[in-house]
């Protein structure tokens, strides 16, 4: 069954609800790529039909958005739209059609979420997946949709309601409607509503506590949207809500008191994000704003740290009288290039003030960012798509203010924000309530919303509010008996709190994955999932909508037992799988003249079964570019004794071992592109590769290759940092695919940056928990910086997992790996969680390990002994012993070449690209060699070398050891 991804771009431009600002709302633009090519004629997903249903209510309205998708193609479709959310959007809700029914989709874990789904699109099974990618972006994918056939899919969101004179307002985005004969709008307000902007009076009609209208396509204007006004009474607006046995409250209260200017500081330092994507910003909004900012401050000391992958030192400039030019010339002078770290560097105590200029996506490094003093506030500045939760966070922490900027009519009250206070909450007190939060620290329009729990029918509350030198006390009585009950509030405190987790995200995950979990919110660790089949809800061990509990709850009574007995069945297929290589291991195999081996060998290349011709007999590799360079450890004794695991079952003695000790060496053959840019930067003189390189990134749209090339270049020439910088921007390219993080991620590596691998690493995993790669990945960078018990811990998941078949032995893989880091480590580490059976080191002589960054295709590791015989997948027990792991031709690799007893002689490695199954455009595979000698012992040398391979039947030779 064939299977495309269709982007849905013509029709959502709907999930975006915007609140009305006081200035003019720009529509964030949705992106929403194919990810597959289609064929010529085919069409993506098309909408059939719409209805948009909109409750407000305390502050806040909730729309509920249900669309009718049609397939038009005669070939089965993944749907998978990527779009962003305006400032404070919160998406609450999603259901699928199931069998003719709408089913809910219920809270799972992120990375869970999305292992499950894709484990089920490979079985052919409907499941649907609503996620958080990044920043403001989401990601909706449902599967399938039937040749000619329909789905129907909900959305539900949440977004605080703006006050616009005497009424409360959102913006209706009507774009999508246009190639539809009508939308169905249901307002269910407190007071009559008022639709403005459409070419026609819409009309309005009242059934019961709702109003109602049709919308026509000649009714929408040409800006696509629609202002929904709602009147509101100046006194505090409070809804309840029953939820989890307990009753939550918010509560909309207005603040008699007027932003007043505010004295600004004689010291600021100006934090500019410089990162690539810095490119995209509206600097002449930003220097506007600047303009108007220094024009106040009159004579003021500035503090220029550019942010991006590495923070720079510090610039100090004199702004007198408000003339701040040899400042904006130097910032009109940035390259912007590298991700962006949020970490490393400190700030001045001296500093009482932080501007900072960017999008809020900390892509790079593990560092926080870091905390300010009390006395310092940080205000941030947003002029382009991003982390608008981030932003806002990390400015109510440090008691500073968020900024949009991403409008030219937003400058008014941009500047407006910056250089005046608005009205302040110092504290909440009172009796009858717990749990309190805030949306902000500052009123907004006039209004402070609060959220929390109530202990007891009543309660009263105080608003402690400062406002020009002076403190404001609001009163705010809540009667549960006389208030009205909603279904917002409960939702409206988990924003408030999520927002607070969002300044640091990596170290709130936990609880922010919680929140999600509780309330059903899409956050960075939380998911909506819906799945067709019930077994499938007891089989993932998924929480089950009310409307089939009891039938999911049946269904996992019976998959538990059967669970259990399965997860033994897998361990002791483990074990008897390191069973056989001990007794592989302690085997004595011949190391005499050999028999005429490669004729007969050369016969055997062609038996291969896949659906594409098979390599010829011996495919000459691909000629090396530079000569052979040597590795730069001296060559290291072999034959060392084998470092046996304290306390562990079966330690033998190294018996088998008969040769005199003797030394290996390992020579990489240096790889490089032989793209024409590639070409070009190489032909630059020394210092002119970074001109060049930014040349080719501003003449047009460059892909991961161009920035691999570059960096090696870079590297070769001995400007690291540089190169780092250049590499870096793999993370600003494709903030959610695994595939270029993992890239990203072997290229550090292999520049001896693990403390840097290893965050990338830990959002790879985040991304695909299902694919052991990730882990094993993952332990092998926690290794290199020294952090062994991590990285057993991780391989023993490995060894643990319950993988699909085309993962297999990876777990005898990532043994060897776990017990050569066990006896070689200098401390005991910590393995009473690990089968005793599995725990017996094997340490060899030499070691060759292939792996690759893209999934469903097929890479083979050959490598030819001094006697002329190719240890390859059909041939995986040389004459000498070598041992070859099985082929891996639909996952990442790894396949593994491990010899005990190596005689004498050069060993040749080189890995083909025997060819891909999958359908995505992912261009060329990196792949990641990684060569060992004396492997598992205190003597271990190891080499890495990464390279790209695009072509079918491609062959590169790597490198040889040589053992003497």
């Amino acid at each position: 069954m064939s299977r495309l991804r269709s982007g849905l771009f013509a029709l959502l431009c709907l999930p975006v609800l915007l609140p009305t600002m006081t200035t003019a709302q720009r529509m964030p633009d949705l992106v929403a790529p194919p990810l597959v090519v289609a064929d010529a004629g085919e069409s993506p997903v098309r909408l059939e039909s719409a209805s948009m249903r909109v409750e407000t209510g305390a502050g806040v309205a909730r729309t509920t958005i249900d669309l009718t998708l049609r397939n038009p193609t005669g070939r089965v479709l993944e749907s998978n739209l990527q779009f962003p959310l305006a400032p404070g959007q919160q998406i609450v809700g999603f259901a699928l059609d199931i069998d003719g029914t709408m089913r809910d989709a219920v809270p799972v874990p992120k990375d869970r979420g999305r292992e499950v789904f894709e484990t089920i699109v490979r079985e052919g099974v409907d499941p649907g997946l609503l996620e958080q990618t990044a920043g403001d972006a989401f990601r909706l994918r449902v599967y399938p949709f039937a040749p000619g056939g329909t789905r129907q899919v909900r959305l539900v969101l949440m977004a605080p309601l703006q006050r616009d004179g005497r009424a409360d307002t959102v913006t209706l985005p009507l774009a999508f409607a246009r190639g539809l004969d009508r939308i169905e709008l249901t307002l269910a307000t407190s007071g009559r509503p008022v639709l403005s902007g459409l070419v026609g009076a819409a009309t309005l009609t009242r059934a019961a506590a709702e109003y109602r209208a049709t919308l026509r396509a000649a009714d929408i204007p040409d800006a696509g949207i629609a202002t929904l006004r709602v009147p509101y009474e100046r006194r505090p607006a409070v809804q309840l809500q029953r939820r989890d046995g307990a009753m939550w409250f918010m509560a909309d209260v207005p603040v008699d008191a007027a932003d007043t200017p505010r004295a600004l500081p004689r010291r600021v330092a100006l934090l500019w994000d410089s990162s690539m994507s810095g490119r995209t910003r509206a600097h002449a909004l930003e220097f506007a704003l600047l303009d108007a900012y220094f024009s106040a401050a009159g004579d003021i000391e500035v503090e220029l740290l550019r942010l991006r992958d590495v923070a720079e030192a510090p610039q100090r400039f004199q702004v007198r009288g408000g003339d701040w030019r040899a400042l904006r010339r130097e910032l009109e002078s940035t390259v912007y290039d590298g991700a962006t770290a949020a970490g490393g560097w400190t700030p001045a105590a001296d500093t009482p003030e932080f501007l900072l200029f960017g999008d809020g996506l900390f892509n790079h490094g593990a560092d926080a960012f870091p905390a300010l003093a009390d006395g310092q506030r940080l205000y941030t500045v947003q002029s382009a798509n991003g982390d608008t939760a981030r932003l806002a966070a990390l400015a109510q922490a440090r008691h500073g203010r968020a900024i949009d900027l991403r409008d030219a009519a937003a400058l008014p009250a941009a500047t407006r924000a910056l250089l005046r206070d608005a009205p302040g909450l110092d504290a909440i007190e009172g009796i009858g309530a717990r749990e309190l939060v805030a949306e902000s620290n500052m009123a907004t329009h006039g209004v402070m919303r609060i959220a929390g729990r109530l202990d007891a029918q009543r309660a009263d509350l105080t608003l402690v509010v400062r406002a020009g030198g002076r403190t404001q006390r609001i009163p705010l009585p809540i009667d549960g008996a006389r208030t009205t009950q909603g279904e917002l509030a409960a939702l409206q405190w988990a924003r408030f709190q999520l927002a607070a987790l969002q300044a640091e995200p990596e170290r709130n995950r936990q609880r922010i994955a919680a929140l999600g979990q509780r309330f059903g919110l899409v956050t960075s660790g939380t998911s909506l999932l819906v799945l067709e089949r019930i077994e499938d809800y007891a089989r993932f061990d998924i929480a089950a909508p009310a409307s089939i509990a009891e039938a999911v709850a049946a269904a996992r009574l019976q998959t538990a037992a059967t669970q259990a007995r399965d997860r033994q069945t897998r361990r002791d297929a483990v074990a008897r799988g390191w069973a056989e290589r001990i007794a592989w291991w302690e085997r004595v195999f011949p190391k005499d003249a050999p028999l005429q081996i490669a004729a007969a060998q050369n016969m055997q290349t062609s038996t291969r079964v896949l659906p594409m011709p098979p390599p010829p007999p011996a495919p000459a590799p691909a000629a090396a570019p530079m000569m052979m360079a040597e590795a730069a450890a001296t060559p290291m004794a072999l034959r060392a004794a084998p470092a046996p695991i304290a306390g562990a079952a079966n330690d033998l003695a190294d018996a088998s071992v008969a040769a005199s000790p003797s030394t290996a060496t390992i020579r990489l053959n240096p790889w490089q592109s032989d793209a024409p840019l590639a070409r070009r930067l190489r032909e630059a003189p020394d210092g002119e590769v970074y001109a060049r390189y930014l040349d080719a990134r501003d003449a047009e749209v460059q892909g991961t290759a161009f920035y691999l090339d570059a960096a090696d270049v870079l590297q070769r020439r001995g400007e690291t940092a540089l190169a780092l910088r250049v590499l870096s921007n793999l993370a600003e390219l494709d903030l959610d695919n695994p595939h270029v993080l993992r890239v990203l991620a072997y290229r550090l590596r292999a520049m001896k940056r693990d403390d840097l691998a290893v965050p990338v690493l830990e959002r790879v995993l985040a991304m695909r928990p299902e694919e052991p790669q990730s882990l094993r990945d993952l332990a092998l960078a926690y290794a290199a910086t020294r952090d062994r018990q991590r990285a057993i811990d991780l391989l023993a998941e490995v060894v643990d997992g319950d993988w699909n078949g085309r993962f297999a032995e990876i777990e005898l893989t990532a043994l060897a790996e776990l017990n050569a880091l066990v006896a070689t480590a200098p401390t005991p580490l910590d393995t009473s969680d690990i089968d005793p059976r599995l725990l017996r080191n094997l340490p060899l002589d030499l070691r060759a390990v292939l792996s690759w960054d893209s999934d469903d295709s097929d890479m083979d590791l050959w490598v030819t002994d001094p006697d002329g015989e190719k240890a390859y997948y059909g041939n995986r027990l040389t004459r000498q012993g070598a041992r070859m792991s099985p082929d891996f031709n639909r996952g990442y690799g790894p396949e593994e070449f491990a010899l005990r007893d190596a005689k004498p002689g050069i060993y040749r490695v080189e890995a083909n690209f025997f060819g891909q199954h999958q359908q995505l455009v992912t261009g060329a595979t990196t792949l990641q060699l990684w060569l060992s000698t004396g492997f598992g012992t205190a003597a271990q040398t190891d080499q890495r070398i990464t390279l790209r391979l695009s072509d079918a039947r491609e062959t590169v030779f790597v490198g040889e050891f040589e053992v003497e």
